[in-house]
């Protein structure tokens, strides 16, 4: 049996397999709100036989997005249109859905990727970005605003409002965003975070933040509901933040009971040094791994079936998570299943495509005709 499509639990929610389609942004909202974009390319990636889908990092306050066109989930306006997307997905696919609730900091008011991808100052359309301390990403950028405590309990708050309209949507696990650079990995690296108060300075003090948000987030839902993170183990910059400090990270989030880890890296700093190979950051998950009981998810170039069915096989992570290799080939999960023996959930529709060499790889299925 591959190991790749075997179950799994995160908390009480049941997989069917090891794949996670992980968050990837698409720059397409009008106002925070979903569009039919949203609609089409949700709908299409629910189809795909994966176990989890994660919806692209959403942004719990307006400053918080990381561009003009960022989804997100802070008023009655947003939630409706997710609600939108969201019942007509349901209508066809019974894959569970999650999604990552998300601060920008110091890298929200951004460009769309495909427009330049850099910081648009407020008399362009763009805002006033905040961070744990007045350190720009970029050497040329305006600083941002450090938060007081003011702020930072509005972002908390912020946090918290959009989980309990996400759990109100029926979603069905929520990831928090602490990875790439923004607000919350922001807090936890020494490289964007220099301040002087209880939260700076030290790991203790520069986890504080974070964990009072996830407090905040796990107290507002019901008991077993699924609650995980996203990290960045890595900033690839010497003092920056590491494996180690993540695994210290990530003992604080077990205790609290964190449902899973999802392990990537880097972001917060154009210093970064990253070697992009195959898999290159299946080793933070791997070292993170030993040290939890926690379901952990590798991310990071994991493109080929035996590389993913590997990865599980060898313990390395419990589930892979794949974005732009879905993109690219979005019934990734159909040709993984083929190649490594396994069955994936395909919509009927979508039955008479099943491979003649590929009996059953649809589960059980019946095609009849006149």
């Amino acid at each position: 049996m591959s190991a790749l499509f075997s179950p799994i639990s995160l908390g009480n929610l049941k997989l069917k397999n090891r794949i996670v389609i992980a968050p990837m942004c698409q720059y397409s909202a009008v106002d925070g709100q979903a569009t039919d974009w949203h609609l089409i390319h949700l709908g299409g990636l629910a189809l795909s036989g994966a176990g989890l889908l994660i919806i692209e990092a959403t942004a719990v306050e307006p400053i918080g997005r990381i561009s003009p066109a960022d989804l997100g989930l802070w008023s009655d306006e947003t939630e409706a249109a997710f609600a939108k997307v969201l019942t007509s997905i349901r209508q066809y696919s019974t894959m569970p859905i999650a999604i990552q609730l998300a601060h920008a900091g110091r890298k929200a008011s951004s460009q769309a990727p495909w427009d330049g991808g850099q910081l648009i100052s407020p008399d362009h359309g763009g805002w006033e970005t905040v961070a744990p301390s007045p350190i720009p990403h970029g050497p040329t950028e305006t600083p941002p605003l450090a938060l007081n405590k003011t702020g930072l309990e509005r972002v908390k708050q912020a946090f918290v409002d959009a989980a309990i309209r996400a759990h109100r949507l029926g979603i069905d696990a929520i990831e928090l965003h602490a990875a790439h650079g923004y607000l919350m990995h922001e807090f936890l690296s020494p490289l964007s975070n220099q301040r002087d108060d209880e939260y700076g300075g030290s790991l203790e003090n520069r986890l504080r933040f974070p964990l009072e948000v996830f407090d905040a987030v796990k107290a507002v839902l019901p008991e077993n509901y699924t609650l995980g993170i996203r990290i960045s183990a890595s900033d690839w910059v010497t003092g920056g933040w590491d494996v180690e400090q993540s695994i210290v990270l990530t003992k604080a989030l077990e205790q609290r009971g964190c449902s899973f880890i999802h392990v990537s890296s880097g972001g917060v700093s154009p210093l970064q040094q990253i070697p992009l190979v195959p898999g290159y950051q299946v080793e933070f998950a791997d070292k993170i791994k030993q040290t939890t009981s926690m379901p952990v998810i590798a991310v990071g170039l994991i493109t080929e079936a035996e590389q993913a069915e590997s990865i599980v096989a060898n313990g390395q992570a419990d589930m892979i998570g794949i974005a732009r290799g879905i993109l690219y080939d979005p019934h990734w999960p159909w040709h993984a299943a083929a190649k490594l023996g396994a069955s994936v959930d395909a919509p009927k529709q979508y039955w008479r495509s099943q491979p003649r060499d590929q009996k059953a790889l649809f589960g059980e299925t019946k095609i009849g005709a006149r």
